[in-house]
């Protein structure tokens, strides 16, 4: 079979969908990465997956130049004779399928990570927004064979507005982790830290954690509570790094690239978003050990049972939100109970072996062992 993976930047097929690609390579199947040229777009060849690039503007909200982008996605796909094109995040879902249809590929799947932050704000922007995200999307998932999400929330919500018919639905648990790779290590030394890894925004809830950073700080002086990440300064909602840095029961670290040893020396993983896709950063200090605190929001939710391996908390509720983390401060046996729970639902859900698996069930295939 011949399968085309098509994305508006090389990177997000390159992190998120490689091992996909390469278990259809190693099973003889005939992988293209379409996707517009970029750091690692050269590097796919060293992997047998083909990669050929088209030109889009991901900002760009100009009329023609969007039909510019879809006439170059179907030249693209057209003479690759594609039997299935799976398209990732909204413009390629949206251009993809139009493109995908027009050339005549016989069946085309769909990957919803999530709605975004347009679903988090009520104000007139962002209902226009929703009202054309759901107008494009009710036609496209019309064309389209199977929509893919990674939560059940965003598919429910979907399909109560009649956007997307039940039966073309298929949950998938995100992009898969590798658990052999993110398993516990052994601690440096006995202090208790409480760590959130986000970017610096308000919906990831940045003011919630200082706040109950502000209310534990004082009581547990012991303690760290650390912020890893960066302010994003093209997102409306962002803070500054100068915000950050002067908060008084705060270590804010910035952006680190030693996110595994930094979860590994951690005692408490905190992520207090008001709504997410599928939280990666989550998966990750589940698969290494660690009890999961954060909310009972859409995406944030699906990986915590709530007193099995974390604790869910309403949005936006800094007292919910310490007083959750000061159970696992002062219960150590709690801590290690429920990282441990939370590191065999990491390996039974969202180990990248089931992902690939679950993948395959989509495309009528089975992984030969």
């Amino acid at each position: 079979m011949i399968f085309g993976f098509l994305s508006h930047l090389d990177l997000n097929l390159w992190l998120f969908r490689l091992p996909i690609m390469l278990e259809l390579v190693r099973q003889g199947h005939t992988v293209y990465a379409i996707c517009p040229n970029g750091e690692v777009s050269n590097s796919f060849a060293e992997h047998g997956i083909r990669h050929v690039p088209y030109t889009i503007s991901r900002s760009s909200l100009n009329p023609f130049k969007e039909l510019g982008a879809i006439h170059n996605i179907y030249k693209a796909i057209k003479p690759l004779g594609l039997d299935i094109l799976h398209t990732f995040t909204a413009k390629p879902n949206i251009y993809g399928t139009i493109a995908g249809k027009s050339a005549k590929v016989p069946r085309i799947i769909n990957l919803v990570e999530g709605l975004g932050s347009f679903y988090l704000e009520e104000d007139l922007k962002s209902r226009i927004v929703r009202g054309i995200i759901e107008f494009l999307y009710a036609r496209i998932f019309h064309l389209s064979d199977t929509v893919m999400f990674v939560n059940q929330d965003d598919p429910a919500y979907l399909i109560s507005k009649k956007i997307v018919d039940p039966a073309k639905v298929f949950i998938i648990k995100g992009v898969g982790i590798d658990t052999d790779e993110w398993k516990p290590l052994p601690k440096e030394d006995e202090w208790i830290r409480v760590t959130m890894i986000a970017r610096a925004i308000k919906h990831k809830g940045v003011h919630e954690f200082i706040d109950a950073t502000a209310i534990l700080g004082e009581k547990y002086p012991e303690v760290t509570f650390q912020f890893v990440g960066s302010p994003d300064g093209g997102n409306l909602f962002s803070v500054t790094e100068e915000f950050m840095k002067n908060q008084p029961h705060l270590h804010y670290l910035g952006q680190q690239d030693n996110i595994r040893h930094i979860i590994s020396q951690s005692s408490v993983f905190v992520l207090p978003s008001y709504r997410e896709g599928l939280p990666r950063t989550s998966m990750e200090a589940m698969s290494m050990g660690l009890p999961i605190v954060t909310t009972d929001a859409v995406g944030c939710r699906e990986t915590v049972e709530d007193g099995v391996n974390g604790f869910l908390v309403p949005p936006k509720n800094a007292a919910a939100l310490a007083e959750a983390i000061e159970k696992l401060i002062l219960n150590p046996i709690l801590r290690e109970q429920m990282g441990r729970a939370g590191r065999e639902k990491a390996i039974r859900e969202f180990d990248v072996a089931t992902i690939v698996d679950q993948h395959l069930e989509v495309y009528g295939l089975r992984r030969v062992r």
